[in-house]
Order: structure tokens, then C-alpha cells, then sequence
């Protein structure tokens, strides 16, 4: 539903009745992937899709007929050979799709205009809505905030409301979303509740610096994690949209210069690929004091060394130092540009999560760990 904040924001203003079909699981191939939704409003006006076309004139009657009535419904959609000529996909997977009606009168919806309003103006948030459970459960729906603080309740035990927060803070952490199953009572025990957790949260960014071809494996390791990456280098000849097809931007620039121009968070990514002291320190003196999650810099250990004695002569001391990962990536025995960009995807996946980077075979430390605490 997120995926349509901006219009839905507008009918919640104008007091319209409206109903939403929002794509719960997908099974298999299909064309859009959960979230997706399609809206239909009381005179029919239709915005948004949940299977490219497949299947949108049944789920428009679902919402119309959930407007009518008041009450939502959960479809499955699929393609069987026995169903050929049944509404289905053509791409042959499966999807559910969660319909519910949003009615001017009704009592949960100053939260749902509350998420759409956050989704619209980019805001960190994750909505959770019950999709299957009790029906004393059904319609319910709870907001997370950015900064973890919750609004509304699931109509559950106390217990509930804290296991979906918290489901919804590891969702959110990663800017997906997607649907969880827990027990009634909040823990995996119980009459089961499936929860689907929307989030609106912008890409974490991962900036790579240096266009050389390492960086373009990094790229496309960057994007699988679900990163907004941008390459950066002072060179216009090496940096093209030619060479990094895959990047969301290019840029022609010194490193140091577009790294002040920015306005990053806590969960960004810096890799430093050119391993060039006059690109590499004045970057490197930048970004070690900027509160990021993740700065590596490739090199020997011998260039290594080197570049920490600039830095200590630029002024750093050893708490910003301490967070130069260098050389960069875990220690895979690395040799191609794909597998090293695995190593350093892999690191940058330890620092996010707070995991070791040692094997878990024989390990005795926890396989999931808190993210918040890390």
C-alpha cells in the first residue's frame, strides 16, 4: 500500500472510501513482488497494479465488492493447467493478495493516513497489518516509527505489539518488506498470525570510489543487498554509465569533494577502490569522521601502512583510524573482481549485523544477531 502513499494520501484528505488490494506473498515467477498494490475508490477510479495485468480486473472486483460489504478478503492467484482459462498468471507463480476496504468512518484509519503521510514525505516508517489470525484481529493495524516509537495495536496480547515492533524494526532496517508468521500470544507458540510488515525507508546508499573493475562487481553486489550505489572518480574516461551499467549514478568527481557535497546516514557503505594516496587521503581524512556505518579502503598492507601514516599526519587519531577497514573485505582467498566483491559485501554485511565473519561450523556465537545492538 506504501507503494501508492502519494495518491492514497490525497483520497484519505478529500475523505474518500476507498479499498486496497496489496500483494502479500509471492510464490515463483510473478511480475510484481510484495507490497505492490492496486486501490479502487467508491466511483471506481483505479491507480496502481498487483500483476502487470494479469489478474487486476478480479482483484478490482475484490475491492469493490470489499467496499460494498466492509469486509476484506485474502485471494490466492496462480496458473494450473486443469484452471488454463480461470483468472491466473501467465507467468506461472503464485500470488496472494490481501484486499481491505479503508472507509472514511473507519477507526484505524488516521493511522493508515499517518503511514501514507510519512511514505509520501520519504520518512522512515513500517507499517504492520494483520493478514491472517483471529478475527478479533483482523483489520488491526500498528505504525513503527524512526525512531522505534509504535502507534496503534494488533488487538493482541501486550506481547504481540512488541513481537511485531521488532519484526517490523528488522524489516525496516532493511528497507523491505515482506510478511512474518508469529503466534497470537507473541511468540512462535499459539494460534498463528501472519503479519504483513510495509516499509518506506530510502535505499541505504553505498558509495564506491574508484572506476576500475573491481567497482563494477561491487556494483552489482551492491545492488543484490539492496544498495543505492554510486561510483565516483576524478577520471572521466573510466567513469561512464557505459562501464557501470548497473550503478544508480555515475559521477565525475573528486572523490573528497562530491563526499562533502552529500548528506549521508548511519547505514551508508564508502568503499575506497583506487588505492592513489591523492584520491585516497583526502577522502579517507573525510569520511573517517563522518558517522557511517562502513569505510574500507583497498590496498597491500604495505599501502596500508603508508596511508596511515597520512592520515596520522592529516590529524586522525586512533579512534578514526580504528574504523578503517583496510585492507578491505573478509579474508576469502579472493582473486577475481567478483570474489572480491563478495568479500567485501560480506564484511559490510558483518558490520551491519554485528557478525564475526568466522565460520559458523563448530562456532559457538549466535547465528542472528541484535542488530540494534550491533
Amino acid at each position: 500500500m506504501l507503494d501508492l502513499a502519494d495518491e492514497l494520501r490525497r483520497w484519505c484528505d478529500e475523505g474518500r472510501d476507498f479499498a486496497v488490494a496489496t500483494v502479500v506473498a509471492v510464490t515463483g515467477s510473478a511480475p510484481r513482488l510484495p507490497g505492490a498494490a492496486l486501490a479502487v475508490d467508491a466511483d471506481g477510479t483505479v491507480i496502481g497494479s498487483v500483476s502487470g495485468g494479469c489478474v487486476e480486473g478480479a482483484v478490482y472486483d475484490l475491492c469493490r465488492d470489499a467496499l460494498e460489504s466492509g469486509t476484506g478478503a485474502l485471494e490466492r492467484f496462480g496458473y494450473a493447467d486443469e484452471d488454463a482459462f480461470a483468472v491466473g498468471l501467465t507467468c506461472g507463480g503464485v500470488i496472494d493478495v490481501l484486499v481491505a476496504p479503508v472507509r472514511a468512518d473507519d477507526p484505524g484509519r488516521p493511522l493508515l493516513a499517518r503511514a501514507l503521510a510519512a511514505a509520501a514525505r520519504g520518512k522512515t516508517a513500517a507499517l504492520v497489518r494483520v493478514v491472517t489470525g483471529p478475527d478479533r484481529l483482523r483489520g488491526r493495524a500498528l505504525l513503527l516509527g524512526a525512531d522505534g516509537t509504535a502507534t496503534g495495536t494488533l488487538g493482541g496480547p501486550a506481547e504481540l505489539d512488541r513481537t511485531a515492533e521488532r519484526e517490523a524494526a528488522a524489516l525496516l532496517d532493511a528497507g523491505r518488506t515482506g510478511t512474518v508468521e508469529v503466534g497470537e500470544d507473541g511468540s512462535r507458540c499459539g494460534e498463528p498470525v501472519v503479519l504483513l510488515i510495509e516499509s518506506s525507508r530510502p535505499a541505504p546508499r553505498m558509495l564506491v570510489f574508484g572506476a576500475v573493475d573491481f567497482a563494477a562487481a561491487l556494483v552489482r553486489a551492491g545492488k543484490f543487498l539492496g544498495y543505492h550505489v554510486t561510483v565516483c572518480d576524478a577520471r572521466p574516461v573510466f567513469a561512464t554509465s557505459g562501464r557501470f551499467p548497473e550503478a544508480d549514478e555515475v559521477v565525475v568527481d573528486w572523490p573528497h569533494r562530491y563526499l562533502e557535497s552529500q548528506r549521508l546516514d548511519t547505514r551508508t557503505a564508502l568503499c575506497v577502490l583506487t588505492h592513489d594516496a591523492k584520491f585516497d587521503v583526502p577522502l579517507l581524512e573525510r569520511a573517517l569522521r563522518l558517522p557511517i556505518a562502513y569505510v574500507g579502503a583497498m590496498g597491500s598492507r604495505r599501502t596500508h601502512e603508508e596511508r596511515l601514516a597520512r592520515l596520522r599526519e592529516a590529524g586522525l587519531g586512533d579512534h578514526e583510524l580504528g574504523r578503517l577497514r583496510s585492507p578491505i573485505g573478509l579474508d576469502l582467498g579472493a582473486r577475481t573482481p567478483e570474489e572480491t566483491a563478495l568479500s567485501i559485501a560480506a564484511e559490510i554485511v558483518a558490520a551491519r549485523r554485528g557478525g564475526t565473519g568466522v565460520p559458523l561450523t563448530g562456532a559457538h556465537t549466535p547465528i542472528h544477531h541484535d542488530t540494534r545492538a550491533a
